[in-house]
C-alpha cells in the first residue's frame, strides 16, 4: 500500500489528491506526476516552500476511473467508499500532523474517515482542526480546477501554508 514514489512515510504532511490520472499517475506510479496536474502541483508546493521529498502524497480513489471515451472521470461516491479503508490506514501509518485535501473528492473521501465541515469553496486554505491533525481543503492542481479557481490564486492559496508549516518545524523540533 506504501510506496517510496508517494514520498516520505514520516512526513508531518499528507496531501490527498482525486486519484491517478491517466496520463499521470496510472502511467508513472507516482501521483500528481508526469502530467500538467503533476507541474502544477510543483508550482503549488514551490509557493507553500514545500517539496516532493517534505510529504507523502496519496489519492482518495486508487483506481484510475474513466468516462465512455477513456478520459479521467470524477470518481463515484461508491468507488471513494471502497477505497476509504486504504485511506485510513494510509493516515493511520503515516500519522501526519497536517492533512491537504486537495479537491472536492478528497475532502468527501476524509470525512467518510472523520466527519469535517469543511466546504471548499467557502473555507479554502483555512485550517481546521480535524481530531488530532489540521485539515486545509485546496483545489486540486488540474486544469480542470482552474475554471473555478485560477493557477495563480492558487498559488496564493499555498503561500499561505507557510505559517503553518513552520509552526509545525518548530513543534517538531
Amino acid at each position: 500500500m506504501l510506496s517510496h514514489a508517494n514520498g516520505d512515510s514520516r512526513a508531518r504532511i499528507l496531501c490527498v489528491a482525486e486519484a491517478p490520472g491517466r496520463l499521470g499517475a496510472a502511467r508513472t506510479g507516482i501521483p500528481l506526476a508526469g502530467d500538467q496536474s503533476g507541474r502544477n502541483f510543483e508550482l503549488l508546493l514551490a509557493a507553500a516552500g514545500l517539496a516532493r521529498e517534505d510529504l507523502f502524497i496519496t489519492n482518495a480513489v486508487l483506481c484510475n476511473p474513466r468516462d465512455a471515451r477513456g478520459r479521467n472521470a470524477a470518481p463515484t461516491m461508491r468507488e471513494i467508499r471502497n477505497c476509504s479503508p486504504f485511506l485510513r490506514r494510509t493516515i493511520e501509518l503515516i500519522d501526519p500532523s497536517l492533512v491537504i485535501a486537495l479537491g472536492v473528492v478528497a475532502l468527501k473521501a476524509l470525512a467518510l474517515i472523520e466527519p469535517h465541515a469543511i466546504e471548499l469553496r467557502r473555507d479554502v486554505a483555512k485550517p481546521n482542526r480535524w481530531g488530532e491533525r489540521i485539515l486545509i481543503g485546496m483545489y486540486h492542481p488540474s486544469p480542470r480546477a482552474q475554471l473555478h479557481r485560477s493557477l495563480a490564486r492558487q498559488c496564493d492559496d499555498f503561500a499561505t501554508l507557510r505559517p503553518i508549516l513552520a509552526e509545525l518545524n518548530t513543534a517538531a523540533a
